[in-house]
């Protein structure tokens, strides 16, 4: 995981135990006081909104004990593409230029061209360095690109 990823999801766990839980169990408290939980759609509500919090703090929780963080902005750029980089990538057909960062697999979002390690690309990418070509298979056929510049931050 990287490490904005990780900052990221500890501020929205922190979010979760200091804000929403306490706001949840205020909910859950004055909804009892209205009488007959069976007919309290209160109630109900309130409870499964604790349910869902709840099973997201767990979630959080046991992924950021289990991550290995790595923050590249403190690794010496020697040109080579590693996980929790920045690629700049120029389509040799099209000369259509885009830039992806490696990402961990949850962390993948493609509209933010954030890109799992795991991904095709990524992984037709990983130990090139700039200035290199490589080819994906991608669904409409191999595409080749060549890197045009490697960054971390």
């Amino acid at each position: 995981m990287t490490a904005q990823s990780a900052k990221e999801l500890g501020e929205e766990l922190h979010e979760l135990k200091t804000v929403v839980r306490p706001r949840v169990t205020n909910a859950i408290a004055d909804a009892r006081a209205h009488g007959d939980l069976k007919e309290n759609a209160e109630y109900h509500a309130a409870r499964e909104q604790q349910s869902f919090s709840e099973g997201r703090i767990l979630e959080l929780e046991s992924k950021l004990s289990n991550a290995q963080i790595i923050d590249v902005t403190k690794m010496t750029n020697n040109g080579k593409v590693i996980f929790g980089a920045t690629v700049g990538l120029i389509n040799l057909d099209t000369d259509e230029e885009v830039t992806y960062r490696i990402v961990g697999h949850d962390e993948a979002d493609i509209k933010k061209n954030l890109i799992s390690v795991k991904s095709p690309i990524a992984r037709a990418l990983i130990s090139k360095e700039e200035g290199d070509e490589t080819e994906v298979q991608t669904p409409s056929g191999v595409v080749a690109y060549e890197i045009s510049k490697v960054e971390y931050i």
